[in-house]
């Protein structure tokens, strides 16, 4: 066995990791370990095999036998700590689902322990989104037990690195379908992550996945919530590398205090939802008619297309578009006579501004100043819902942009309005992050000072709370100027409110003080300690006589020590030898002295104590430097501190210095305002574009609708015509049908009345000839054969017009109409209704009659009535169209 031994340990490492014997790879595990955390930097030859061959690590995390399994975990994390980053980007693609699948489910604690700190090793040397993805796949899998193993992993990420380092989306998407789950250990772990995510996330976690929830499970979480909500905001226990590296650089320069301080102030206090919230396309879900609801003279009109828009831009992320018209339109609903419409103006513009943040700035110029104008309004809803607006728009720019804007409307002659925009002020000033530059300090300061002797009480004591909190910000020395010609109460009222007053800015003093440490810092890393804390230890001095052995810088030091305009010259040594640099730099405050003294033991006791060594050399200047070389040297190098010191003292370049701060300070607020102008300058222009393309669409639309009239006018006129020849051609059928039926009537009474005559003539033939037909034809007198004939005539010219008369009659014809159309008289009527009469004994009477009338003029008449009959029938036809033409 002993022999077996040697021979497996006399194997590379990763042969070791590959050997079927499982006592073999938990040794090789074992010596990979130590071997690793003997290297001394990540360039070191033992980590590249294994950088070379990830898939070692894949096998070590993964071994078969727990025991081994743990200890390649264990190699792994030691890898990892020391191999750097390129031991981590090369080895997590095959290493995170082993570490998942067989570490953190593992029945050993250890084992589970070393699989957790390599998930976070693995955070720590690179970023996080590669192992999230790679850990999400897991809370899919059938086996609850290793989904409960992810989610106490994920918990365990976060509770390190916090939300600021691991993206909490992707989790919190997930987190619904693992509280539905049938085990009960996997609904703890949920809950246990849910926690978790809300000590960093707070209110701004349910926007994500809260609604999916049941209301009990929201009720269960809503009572663990409890408990977290009275803790203070949690803090990144973990430090990335990168962060350490940046620690460990300023705790180089002996400022620990500032690195930890920095270091607190860059985590986050609360996570917005903004951040957390799907970008969500308003535009699509505003109503077409949009524009033309808010060109109505209804105010009803006008407020239902607001509350359609507020009901779109409700939501926490606002997806990016052409916002221009309907922020134009809004703008314009700030001067609406409405109130209703103006406060639900107002909360579209505070939708929109925190829905799009930065994206809303492109905005601001239109949006602004009509708010601040509204401001006068007296009924508190309505300013409280400008006043919101205007927050949010704030948010979304800042205070450099809206700073314009609300000093202009300071001015305004509306005592309201200055109120009301002071306090908006005082709103900025305590939210915003970025301090005011010292010319705007100098605008703010200027214009509220002149506020504070207003004759409304709450302009100024809103205008002494606004100094009081720019004092907060910048300090009271800064702000001293601005105050000088203020009485003891307005300044003892100011100091009040900046004692009271709670701001987030930081004043830029601060960062501007780093700048001249870092300079010896770039020359020298060692001695840029000594002047961070040279004012507190005078250690720095005795190093000095160990740099002795240069003899050109005594000779340049001594020349330089009678003359301020020769310093310059002392800087370059340091160039070409580099402890001469650090060696003027170590003792900046005891400089003075070694300066004063060296000239004097120049001067009075060396040159008392050279004079016998010239006698003997027998040259009496060549003996003095051969006489002292030791003490010049040492002068030298005690003189040598004071040569940096000229740069701070001199006035020459101190002028200059400030000169050129100024030249910089100017420089920079001229780029400000450069940038401001052109930033305005592109707003406007995109604003005019937009008016151009609004009105050549107005302009295209209104030749359409003109177009759209003519042709309907067109088809009108022609419709009209038609319509008027119709009625024409009626009209004129109107009047020849009028025109029939009156010479139809008048026809009507002289064909009756021949008729009824014929009629009476044939009832008198018949009569007559009853007893001449009754005899045999032979013995029929001659008379009566023609009164035979006669008779039929008049029956068949009875029969034609009996069927005229019917037709006349169709027209129904009244009494008064017949007589007008020149109906029968009175005494043929009588004359007719004798004849139709019955009188007994009537047809001998007529045939007497006709006896004595005689035959000649019977035949006369019949004849003349027959002719009248044809023509009038003929006459009728023609009129009526009977005839062919």
């Amino acid at each position: 066995m002993a022999d077996q031994e040697e021979d497996f340990s006399s194997l590379p490492l990763p042969d070791r990791f590959a050997h079927k014997n499982w006592k073999v790879r938990k040794q090789g595990y074992e010596d990979a370990a130590k071997t690793f955390e003997a290297t001394p930097d990540e360039s070191d030859p033992a980590f590249r095999p294994f950088i070379l061959d990830s898939g070692l690590w894949k096998g070590a995390v993964a071994d078969s036998n727990v025991a081994a399994q743990q200890d390649g975990i264990n190699a792994l994390c030691a890898f990892l700590k020391y191999g750097g980053q390129q031991a981590c980007t090369r080895s997590r693609n095959v290493t995170i689902t082993p570490i998942v699948e067989k570490g953190l489910s593992s029945t050993r604690a250890a084992t589970k322990q070393s699989a957790l700190e390599a998930l976070l090793l693995y955070i720590e040397l690179d970023k996080s989104d590669p192992i999230i993805e790679d850990l999400l796949p897991s809370l899919n899998n059938k086996q609850p037990k290793l989904i409960a193993a992810t989610l106490s992993a994920f918990t365990a990420i976060f509770h390190a690195y916090g939300v600021k380092i691991v993206d909490p989306k992707p989790v919190l998407k997930a987190l619904p379908k693992v509280f539905g789950h049938a085990d009960k250990n996997v609904r703890t772990e949920a809950q246990n992550l849910a926690v978790e995510l809300y000590r960093w996330l707070r209110e701004a976690m349910k926007t994500l996945f809260w609604n999916e929830l049941k209301p009990v499970q929201q009720q269960d979480l809503e009572k663990l919530f409890e408990t977290v909500k009275q803790e203070p905001p949690p803090k990144q226990e973990r430090l990335l590398r990168s962060q350490q590296a940046a620690v460990e650089a300023v705790q180089a320069n002996g400022q620990e205090d500032e690195a930890e301080a920095e270091f607190e102030e860059e985590q986050p206090e609360e996570i917005n939802a903004f951040d957390l919230a799907e970008s969500v396309d308003a535009l699509s879900k505003v109503p077409a008619n949009f524009g033309e609801s808010m060109a109505s003279s209804k105010w009803k009109d006008r407020k239902d297309a607001l509350d359609a828009l507020f009901a779109a831009v409700n939501t926490d992320r606002i997806k990016d578009g052409p916002f221009d018209d309907i922020t134009g339109a809004l703008a314009k609903s700030m001067k609406d006579a409405n109130i209703a419409v103006v406060t639900v103006a107002a909360n579209c513009i505070e939708c929109l501004a925190k829905g799009l943040r930065q994206s809303f700035a492109k905005h601001r110029s239109k949006i602004m100043p009509a708010i601040m104008e509204r401001l006068k309004e007296k009924k508190q809803s309505v300013t409280d819902a400008l006043s919101a607006a205007l927050d949010a728009v704030f948010a979304s720019t800042g205070l450099s942009a809206c700073l314009e804007d609300t000093l202009e409307f300071l001015k305004h002659k509306n005592p309201q309005v200055k109120s009301e925009t002071l306090r908006f002020l005082i709103r900025c000033l305590k939210t915003t992050r970025d301090a005011p530059s010292k010319p705007e300090v100098k605008l703010i300061a200027e214009s509220v000072t002149k506020l504070l002797t207003e004759s409304v009480e709450a302009t100024r004591a809103a205008g002494a709370e606004v100094l009081g909190t720019l004092m907060k910000i910048m300090g009271e020395r800064p702000m001293g100027p601005y105050l000088e010609g203020l009485d003891d109460s307005r300044k003892a009222k100011i100091k009040e409110y900046c004692d009271v007053a709670e701001v987030k800015a930081k004043d830029k003093p601060k960062p501007v003080a780093p700048p001249p440490k870092a300079a010896p810092v770039g020359q020298k890393k060692p001695v840029s300690k000594k002047p961070a804390v040279g004012t507190k230890k005078p250690a720095p001095r005795p190093v000095t006589p160990q740099e002795e052995p240069a003899p050109p810088p005594p000779k340049t030091a001594s020349k330089v020590i009678p003359s301020k305009l020769s310093a310059p010259k002392a800087l370059v040594p340091p160039q070409k030898s580099g402890l001469q640099g650090p060696k003027k730099l170590a003792g900046p405050g005891g400089a003075a002295p070694p300066s004063t003294q060296s000239p004097r033991r120049n001067i009075t006791p060396q040159d008392d104590e050279a004079a016998p060594i010239p006698s003997k050399l027998g040259r009496g200047l060549a003996g003095r430097p051969l006489a002292r070389p030791g003490p010049l040297s040492t002068t030298a190098s005690e003189s040598a501190p004071p040569a940096p010191q000229a740069p701070s003292i001199t006035p020459g370049e101190r002028l200059e210095l400030d000169d050129l701060r100024s030249e910089k300070e100017y420089l920079l607020r001229t780029n400000e305002e450069l940038r401001t102008s052109s930033s305005k300058y592109q707003s406007q222009i995109h604003e005019l574009q937009n008016q151009n393309a609004q009105l050549i669409e107005d302009h295209t639309r209104d030749v359409l609708s003109i177009k759209a009239k003519e042709t309907q006018l067109v088809r009108a006129r022609s419709d009209a015509e038609s319509a008027e020849a119709q009625c024409q051609r009626l009209s004129r059928e109107l009047d020849r049908l009028k025109r029939e039926v009156k010479r139809m009537e008048a026809e009507r009474s002289p064909s009756s009345a021949t008729s009824d005559h014929i009629y009476r003539e044939k009832n008198s033939n018949n009569s007559s000839g009853n007893s001449a037909a009754a005899a045999p034809p032979a013995e029929r007198p001659a008379s009566a054969t023609r009164q035979t004939r006669v008779d039929s005539a008049t029956s068949l010219a009875d029969s034609r017009e009996t069927g005229y008369q019917r037709m006349a009659r169709s027209y129904a014809i009244s009494p008064s109409e017949e007589k007008e159309n020149g109906g029968l008289d009175a005494a043929e009527g009588e004359k007719m209704a004798r004849n139709r009469s019955p009188v007994k004994g009537g047809a001998a009477a007529t045939a007497g009659k006709r006896e004595v009338s005689g035959e000649g003029e019977s035949w006369k008449r019949a004849a003349e009535v027959t002719s009248q009959l044809k023509a009038r029938i003929e006459l009728m036809k023609a009129k009526q169209g009977l005839t062919k033409r």
